[in-house]
């Protein structure tokens, strides 16, 4: 970028040799790609959960009379708007979304990437500078609450693992019914449905083997 007594004069971006007047000013930018790696931030999430986050944001100034005269120092511009944004991102999510409704930090990670890219460009086009990727290096609970956020996290997936027991043992049930009357081998009055079905149900729900008693006597 060249200046004339402060005066914008014009930029060089093509290599090859240049002549210019003796007493102007030029200041050298890069216009390679960088990688911005940034500190791991502590955020509250939308919920109000203390968590850690990091990103690695990749950049390359497009515009170097922007990055020269619309601010102050460019690096510097980047690395505080880079951190704003990742602090801004992070706390209109939660981390976990255990009711499996909306977006979640850890479970659309792809997501919130693509919108922090997005609000990084708005940040820091204004400096010249083109966003071509951000990615999240960290997301953690905070170490004060990472125990009872794992039992929560175990205690979900074995109510989710549950319910789909369940479901499934009561389609078994049903079908084993039905197969058995769809036969005519026997048909079953509503009380000894009643008690097959509980049999099956405590035979595939439970996490111990079922000790099978046969009855020998009649139900009534």
């Amino acid at each position: 970028v060249i200046t004339f007594f402060g005066h914008y004069v014009g930029s060089i971006v093509n290599d090859g040799l240049w002549m210019t007047i003796p007493i102007t000013m030029r200041k050298k930018v890069s216009l390679r790609v960088r990688n911005f790696n940034s500190e791991t931030l502590k955020v509250n999430d939308v919920e109000g959960n203390p968590i850690e986050i990091g990103a690695v944001i990749v950049f390359k100034v497009v515009d170097s009379t922007k990055a020269v005269f619309d601010v102050d120092d460019y690096e510097t511009f980047v690395r505080i708007q880079s951190e704003a944004a990742l602090r801004h991102v992070a706390t209109k999510y939660p981390y976990d979304n255990f009711n499996d409704e909306g977006y979640s930090l850890r479970g659309n990670i792809e997501e919130v990437a693509t919108e922090l890219a997005h609000e990084l460009q708005e940040r820091l086009g204004v400096a010249g500078v083109s966003i071509i990727e951000a990615r999240l290096t960290h997301l953690a609970y905070a170490t004060e609450i990472a125990g009872a956020m794992l039992q929560r996290q175990q205690a979900s997936a074995i109510l989710a693992a549950r319910q789909i027991i369940v479901q499934g043992a009561v389609g078994m049930a049903q079908d084993a019914i039905d197969q058995l009357q769809a036969e005519g081998t026997f048909q079953l009055d509503e009380e000894r449905k009643v008690a097959m079905i509980n049999n099956l149900l405590v035979a595939i729900v439970s996490d111990r083997s079922a000790q099978p008693v046969i009855n020998t006597g009649t139900l009534y």
